[in-house]
């Protein structure tokens, strides 16, 4: 008998757990609050691992596909001193096929590839059924629709989260301000060799300036500082003259080549960083589980699109792999989920503190650990 399975997100996540089931010839309604796959910019890049990510395409068949749409060249890493002093400069290796970059909307697009998602389909609430079987999903048009499981993929405000969890994410302390760049090549040429293929990155008291290469000519711009949650009282967030005054001088001082990085931005979006417990867990709810941030948010490090895509095949393949009981399935992996989340949470925990720290040379021995020598 085949199971009615609903997955609500089309993120990395969601995305990655239908292909997967989709190969296994598993029937799954993606649920999608987007009008449609390019209703919000998709983002900038990621670097997808090879026992991660990557893995995570092996299993859903794309593998070769991903490697003919990433960058390995995206992996070269420069560091800066504020005054633009040059302190790391690590090349990329083209043959290294480690973390490669892949844009996020180039992702997706592989991910969705035959999938049939319901676009527009926005969930408020998911109930689970009485005498655990399956779960309710109730739509914000008023619908409700009944499946045997319910997968929450839908990120850090996840709405499928409450039935299993009360647990909601609490504020890092450090905020992150989003802009970029343009035709970066042409318009911009200085700030393109700032860059360089992949990523550049400035450390000083608790903040931070990070550039990251897309591509197409495009260039991600991150500030990032720590601050009360409402650092911006008396700031309209929606005047960009004004948001790029206010970052100016909260990075004064600063070579003018790294400052150019934030004069030249389009556009500047707020972002302040939340997460979930390190420790997140919840009491197994049959009918009802999630993936992703929706169950593990944390810092922003290159790991959270990882584990997701993993957290979505390793799930679909449970599934797949019948007849089993579907509950058993799913309960199963979340153990070996939480297991693996709750070793990837305090590592990356423990990265914000220190590239985000009172001493800019804990963010430099940081990279030293982690970076090829």
């Amino acid at each position: 008998m085949r199971h009615r399975i609903a997955v609500v997100g089309g993120g990395p996540a969601g995305l990655t757990f239908a292909r997967v089931l989709h190969r296994h010839g598993c029937p799954v309604a993606v649920l999608e609050r987007d009008p449609a796959p390019g209703a919000r910019p998709p983002g900038g890049t990621l670097d997808l691992q090879e026992g991660l990510g990557q893995l995570a395409l092996d299993k859903a068949g794309l593998l070769a596909e991903f490697r003919a749409l990433s960058r390995p060249e995206g992996q070269a890493m420069r560091i800066l001193d504020t005054d633009g002093t040059v302190l790391r400069d690590w090349p990329a290796r083209p043959d290294d096929r480690a973390n490669p970059e892949i844009d996020r909307g180039h992702l997706r697009d592989l991910l969705l590839g035959p999938l049939d998602v319901q676009w527009g389909r926005g969930v408020t609430r998911v109930v689970p059924g009485a005498r655990g079987e399956g779960a309710r999903v109730h739509f914000a048009d008023g619908r409700q629709e009944a499946f045997d499981l319910v997968v929450g993929a839908d990120g850090a405000w996840s709405r499928v989260r409450p039935a299993v969890s009360p647990v909601t994410p609490h504020y890092t302390g450090v905020t992150s301000v989003e802009t970029s760049l343009d035709d970066v090549d042409t318009r911009h040429p200085g700030l393109a060799r700032l860059t360089g293929d992949g990523s550049v990155a400035v450390y000083g008291v608790n903040r931070a300036l990070v550039a990251q290469r897309s591509s197409g000519g495009h260039v991600k711009v991150y500030a990032q500082f720590r601050a009360p949650l409402d650092w911006h009282a008396d700031l309209d967030l929606a005047d960009a003259e004004a948001v790029r005054s206010s970052l100016l001088a909260l990075f004064d001082g600063w070579a003018a080549p790294v400052l150019d990085l934030l004069r030249h931005g389009t556009a500047f979006v707020h972002r302040p960083l939340y997460v979930l417990p390190v420790s997140h867990t919840w009491t197994h709810v049959p009918g009802v589980t999630l993936l992703g941030d929706a169950a593990h948010l944390m810092p922003p490090l290159g790991a959270g699109a990882n584990l997701a895509m993993l957290d979505g095949a390793e799930l679909a393949e449970s599934i797949a792999a019948g007849p089993g009981d579907l509950d058993e399935a799913v309960r199963a992996f979340e153990e070996r989920m939480r297991a693996r989340a709750g070793r990837w949470a305090k590592i990356t925990a423990a990265g914000l503190e220190r590239l985000v720290s009172p001493d800019p040379a804990e963010a430099l021995a940081l990279f030293d650990e982690v970076q090829p020598s």
